[in-house]
């Protein structure tokens, strides 16, 4: 930094300017992170390719530590996923349960499961509303 004070007048000028005012500093802190940043993510979107034959090629020939570090990539993209897939059940369970809490009846749950179907919807509203005939059917089955 010694050499740019002694040598070079327009940085010493940028320099007092800083010291000086609060908005001069603000604005050149402001260009020295954008400017580099915005050159940055345009090179990087012009050097990406989504050349399906270029990358199948780059893998073919691709050593196999870095076929490795792929792997691993995909083995957390499912962990990732399995974790949400937990998250939604335990979601739904919750759900269920406080629906057998609140006593409310979770016909239509068993129908929809019998059908292959799950039933999503917000909390304390029914989106489906249970077929006639499997009221008829539960009542008699309860009577016995």
């Amino acid at each position: 930094m010694s050499i740019l004070w002694e040598k070079s007048g327009t940085w010493r000028w940028i320099v007092r300017q800083t010291k000086e005012s609060k908005p001069f500093f603000l604005a050149f802190a402001t260009i020295c992170g954008v400017v580099p940043g915005v050159i940055g993510y345009g090179v990087m979107q012009i050097t990406n390719s989504r050349n399906q034959q270029l990358e199948s090629h780059l893998r073919h020939n691709a050593p196999p530590d870095s076929l490795m570090r792929h792997q691993a990539a995909v083995e957390v993209q499912h962990l990732v996923a399995s974790r949400m897939m937990g998250k939604v059940n335990k979601d739904r369970l919750a759900e269920y349960l406080g629906e057998l809490q609140r006593k409310e009846d979770t016909n239509d749950r068993y129908v929809a499961a019998l059908r292959g179907e799950t039933l999503t919807r917000t909390p304390y509203v029914r989106i489906q509303p249970v077929p006639k005939e499997s009221n008829s059917e539960s009542n008699k089955q309860q009577q016995k």
